[in-house]
């Protein structure tokens, strides 16, 4: 009876260590830094939040722009991020950035550039590398990241060249194309589109990534992630990165089946997430070149 019990007792230990090896790793709880100021002199609108691994340095570093209609929105908005990112061995940055109408498009891309800046010149104080940058954003953060990838002239103002971005991860925005987008969205959304953008066709495509992409400018290479169902978002994610393959410039496309808008970032992080095996495959390949 004895004999039977510590059987017993061993295949539950056995099912048990299984159980433990089949669950995904999880680096320790990260260290956190919140508000830290990025803009002078500093205001709340211009700081950002940092999760670093508890241990290590020269760790790669995700410099992550939130979405809300370049109207609203905030550096905690996310979600299984910092976690999953911290897991895998990065540093991620959450910013914020002023919004519409305290500060125009150009002026808030300024502020993603100041961001990406002030990275560069203290990622390795926590235990990041300033040589292995990378920028994503959702929504209106697509569009921001999209942008100060594309159009060197922000991050030219910051004393950076396009070169110190290694990749651009811009998750399902229809804002590639400003004066597209306007023609295709119906007079309600036209509208507010142009209540962010302004009226000026002119200036609309001076904020369009698209516009700014050319062959030897350094654009990084980008992984594009768009809801499959999206018509707007689909068709130009679609023509944004054709226009990146001719100029040379690395691109993949990634069409979320199943998600909406908001499901494509809540659940990026999460273990079985497509979008979220996509992000780190891309990120995997991108450093290995």
């Amino acid at each position: 009876m004895v004999a039977s019990s510590k059987v017993a007792a061993g295949r539950l230990l056995l099912a048990a260590w299984f159980v433990l090896l089949a669950l995904p790793m999880r680096a320790a709880e990260p260290r956190v830094y919140r508000d830290l100021g990025y803009g002078e002199p500093k205001n709340e609108r211009q700081t950002l939040d940092l999760y670093a691994p508890a241990e290590g340095s020269d760790h790669p570093v995700i410099v992550w722009i939130h979405g809300g209609g370049w109207r609203q929105g905030d550096k905690a908005m996310v979600q299984h991020k910092p976690q999953a990112f911290v897991d895998k061995g990065f540093v991620f940055v959450s910013v914020n950035y002023r919004f519409v109408p305290q500060a125009t498009v150009k002026e808030i891309t300024g502020d993603i550039a100041k961001a990406v800046k002030w990275v560069s010149q203290h990622a390795a104080e926590y235990g990041g590398s300033p040589d292995a940058l990378f920028v994503a954003g959702h929504s209106a953060g697509a569009h921001l990241a999209a942008l100060v990838c594309t159009d060197e002239r922000y991050l030219k103002a910051e004393g950076l060249p396009l070169s110190s971005i290694k990749g651009c991860i811009p998750v399902d925005t229809a804002a590639y194309d400003v004066p597209e987008r306007a023609k295709g969205a119906g007079p309600v959304r036209a509208a507010s589109g142009a209540n962010v953008f302004g009226p000026d066709e002119a200036i609309q495509k001076e904020l369009s990534p698209i516009a700014h992409i050319a062959k030897g400018k350094g654009i990084p290479p980008f992984l594009i992630l768009h809801v499959a169902s999206r018509p707007d978002s689909r068709a130009q994610s679609q023509a944004f990165a054709k226009t990146l393959q001719e100029s040379g410039v690395d691109v993949n496309v990634v069409p979320a089946a199943g998600k909406t808008h908001g499901t494509i970032n809540r659940d990026l992080g999460l273990p079985e997430d497509v979008p979220t095996k996509a992000v780190f495959q891309f990120l995997d390949r991108v450093r290995q070149k």
